[in-house]
């Protein structure tokens, strides 16, 4: 068994843009953040999804179901870091300095 650390643990960001001008836009949209949702992603900000996984392998498989899913239309960015370098995010809610995002008490396996 690897030994899970804050170096070997990662975090994947999804960012993307899709247009809704058109019903089916709309629908496609949906059922991207919906597959999101399911995959276990949680909304950080409109449009940006986090989750964190076991290792680079899980990114990297996770990232081709993402692939699978993108809309027609759609722009996508994926970002991948550690969880050493999650716990370094300075986040800002209108005029003050909050805390860091906190991690996830234990790791769960999907």
């Amino acid at each position: 068994m690897k030994h899970l650390s804050g170096y070997r643990i990662m975090w994947v960001m999804v960012l993307f843009d899709l247009p809704v001008v058109e019903p089916e836009e709309r629908r496609a949209y949906t059922r991207f953040r919906n597959f999101l949702l399911d995959q276990g992603f949680e909304q950080a900000q409109f449009s940006v999804y986090v989750r964190h996984t076991s290792g680079k392998e899980a990114v990297d498989a996770l990232t081709r179901k993402i692939e699978d899913e993108v809309p027609a239309n759609g722009k996508v960015d994926i970002l991948q870091f550690s969880d050493k370098q999650y716990e370094n995010i300075v986040s800002f809610r209108g005029k003050s300095n909050k805390s860091n995002p906190k991690n996830p008490q234990q790791f769960v396996l999907f």
